[in-house]
C-alpha cells in the first residue's frame, strides 16, 4: 500500500491533500475525500505495523484533525457563502422537492435544540452539501449550526480514519482493506441517508 501511494504518505503533502479534498467536497460531493483519508489511514496501519510512525507514513491523530478541521471550514464557507448568496440560491433550493425537504427538516432540529440531522448529513452522499447550504440559505443562527457542523466533522472524520487504520491492522496495508473500509464508509452513508430522507411523524 505504501509502495502504490507512492512518496505522498511520507511527506506532509498527504495532509495538504487531505485538507483540501475535504474542504472541497461540499462543493463538489464527487471528490473522493473520503477514500482520500482511509487510504492515507490504511498507510498509517502500515507504518505502526513496521514501527516506521511518525516520520514516514501519516500520524493517525494529524489525519483526523485535519480532516476534520477541513470539514468544518468547508461548511462554514458554503455556510457563509449561501447566507450572502440570497435570491437566487434561495429560489434554486425551492426548485428541489428534496432540497425544500431537507431544509425544513433542518430548520425544525435546529429550532428544537438539536443537531442530530446535522451530524448524520456528513454520512449521507451530498448532506453536507444540503445541511451547510441549506442552513447559511435560511440564515439559521450561526452559533445554532457551527458546534453541531463541528461535532459532525469530527466523528465523519474519526469514523473513516478508524476504518482505514483499523482495516490495515486486520486485513494488511492492501487495496484489499482500503476497499473493505470504503464499502463500510458507504454502508453507513447510505443508511445515514435513509434516516435523513424518512419523512418526520406528527403526533
Amino acid at each position: 500500500m505504501l509502495e502504490s501511494m507512492g512518496s505522498l504518505t511520507g511527506s506532509p503533502w498527504i495532509y495538504a491533500m487531505v485538507a483540501l479534498s475535504v474542504l472541497l467536497d461540499v462543493f463538489l460531493p464527487v471528490l473522493p475525500s473520503g477514500v482520500l483519508v482511509i487510504a492515507a489511514a490504511t498507510a498509517a496501519a502500515a507504518g505502526s505495523a513496521t514501527g516506521q510512525v511518525p516520520h514516514d507514513v501519516p500520524d493517525i491523530l494529524a489525519l483526523t484533525l485535519c480532516a476534520a478541521l477541513a470539514s468544518v471550514l468547508g461548511d462554514l464557507v458554503a455556510y457563509r457563502l449561501a447566507w450572502r448568496g440570497g435570491e437566487r440560491l434561495a429560489n434554486t433550493i425551492a426548485r428541489s422537492r428534496r432540497l425544500t425537504s431537507a431544509q425544513e427538516r433542518l430548520g425544525a432540529a435546529l429550532a428544537r435544540g438539536g443537531g442530530a440531522l446535522v451530524v448524520l448529513a456528513r454520512f449521507a452522499p451530498a448532506g453536507r452539501s444540503v445541511v451547510s447550504l441549506g442552513a447559511g440559505a435560511a440564515h439559521r443562527r450561526a452559533r445554532d449550526f457551527l458546534p453541531w457542523s463541528a461535532l459532525a466533522g469530527l466523528a465523519w472524520a474519526a469514523y473513516s480514519v478508524a476504518l482505514g487504520y483499523f482495516g490495515g491492522q486486520w486485513l494488511g496495508a492492501t487495496w484489499l482493506a482500503t476497499g473493505v473500509s470504503v464499502t463500510a464508509l458507504c454502508a453507513a452513508g447510505a443508511g445515514a441517508g435513509y434516516v435523513v430522507r424518512r419523512p418526520v411523524k406528527v403526533s
